[in-house]
């Protein structure tokens, strides 16, 4: 039995509808094979070895976070991202902001992990902010190292965190925000050196855990939503979807 990518894409625009995404971002069908879907992949980035799997597995889609083609495209080689996926037969849904932001989405599958209650949306919807039993940002940090991988950095807050932000990924810039909704930390995936700095002198907690390793998990999710609306279709969890990064 095989469904379309159509049918694909209408799903997963009810699990992140696209007027979620912000205007700059590029999601939904960004690569049409043209083929019927037997079986599907899902990553968080699509990358050569992503796509060499999805070809041996015999998956005609790739759904990741991620978008495939971000920038304008002037010129594409053989090489490219694009090329391999057409090459190799295989279509990609791609959703990004909206993913982000939805109900069910990254951000709610990391505050489900870090044990976040009464969850409300900010940082422009994407990112949450809720409360926790009381705990450290050196907890905080341990507990990102043992559920979501290694590399996690902290600044401790210098007092009991009751009160927790996160937003996945690129979410250092809204430490200030967070900071002024009563946020007592806040855990992203990247923050910059400044970020640090100011949230060190204003006696906040800040926990910087890997932007592939906060919105990884979110891969696991997406196969069990496809897996419930498609029972009879294959969904794999990509296992070349690794981080770019390599720890000490």
């Amino acid at each position: 039995m095989s469904i379309t990518v159509q049918q694909v894409l209408e799903e997963m625009r009810r699990i992140a509808p696209p007027e979620l995404a912000e205007s700059w971002d590029n999601v939904g069908l960004l690569v049409d094979a043209g083929r019927p879907v037997d079986a599907i992949l899902t990553t968080l980035d699509i990358t050569a070895p992503v796509v060499e799997e999805a070809v041996r597995l015999g998956c005609s889609l790739i759904v990741s976070h991620h978008p495939v083609i971000f920038d304008p495209i002037k010129r594409i080689t053989a090489d490219d991202l694009p090329a391999l996926l057409l090459k190799g037969g295989v279509s990609a849904i791609c959703m990004h902001t909206n993913l982000d932001a939805a109900p069910g989405g990254v951000n709610d599958t990391l505050a489900e992990l870090l044990g976040m209650r009464d969850t409300v949306p900010f940082a422009d919807g994407c990112g949450r902010i809720g409360t926790v039993d009381a705990t450290t940002a050196k907890a905080l940090a341990e507990l990102c190292e043992d559920t979501l991988g290694p590399g996690v950095r902290y600044v401790e807050a210098g007092r009991p965190v009751l009160r927790l932000a996160e937003v996945s990924g690129a979410g250092g810039s809204y430490w200030k925000e967070a900071l002024d909704l009563g946020a007592d930390c806040l855990v992203t995936g990247e923050a910059n050196h400044h970020a640090a700095c100011d949230a060190r002198r204003l006696g906040m907690g800040l926990v910087a855990a890997g932007h592939w390793a906060t919105e990884r998990p979110i891969a696991g999710v997406l196969a069990k939503r496809l897996k419930e609306a498609f029972p009879d279709i294959p969904v794999t969890v990509s296992r070349a979807d690794t981080d770019p990064f390599t720890y000490l």
